[in-house]
């Protein structure tokens, strides 16, 4: 009865739920993965264990990532002369673009009117100037001047 329970609570504390076939698939591979290290004496890729297995590699390598503890992302990744490195910092598109930023600011433009939105996208993703944007928003250049004002604020105070 005291097994049962304590597998109880790690089954339902676990920060993230995973379906039991996903887990065993994830076990399987773990398994297998084991195996075929000892006997070609090298770690075996995605696609090898997934062949062993009989299924797909997208299949396994999910199962893996679903088992494996979640990280912070401002938990350091490595530390170099005194400097901490994040996960956070090194998270980027292909064009060095931070994820993270990115997630920040979309997070801060909803709370942003949407004609205030539309302004930020007009002046900042559109590149045009207060003058055009009061053009096609229909309101004067000095409106769009206190809004973009307004909108900047509340972009810096959920950003921060």
């Amino acid at each position: 009865m005291i097994v049962g329970e304590i597998r109880r609570y790690m089954r339902e504390s676990c920060a993230l739920k995973v379906g039991r076939s996903v887990k065993d698939t994830a076990y399987r591979a773990l398994s297998v993965r084991e195996e075929l290290s000892k006997t070609a004496g090298e770690e075996p890729d995605i696609k090898t264990i997934a062949k062993a297995m009989g299924c797909e590699p997208a299949k396994v390598a999910e199962a893996l990532d679903a088992i494996s503890d979640p990280i912070s992302l401002y938990e350091p990744v490595c530390s170099q002369d005194g400097d901490e490195l994040l996960l956070s910092e090194r998270i980027a598109d292909d064009d060095g673009e931070l994820w993270i930023d990115k997630i920040a600011l979309y997070e801060a433009v909803k709370r942003c009117t949407p004609k205030e939105a539309k302004l930020l996208t007009i002046r900042y993703y559109n590149g045009k100037t207060q003058t055009e944007a009061a053009a096609e928003l229909g309101v004067s250049q000095a409106q769009i001047s206190r809004m973009e004002k307004s909108a900047l604020l509340k972009l810096k105070k959920y950003m921060t």
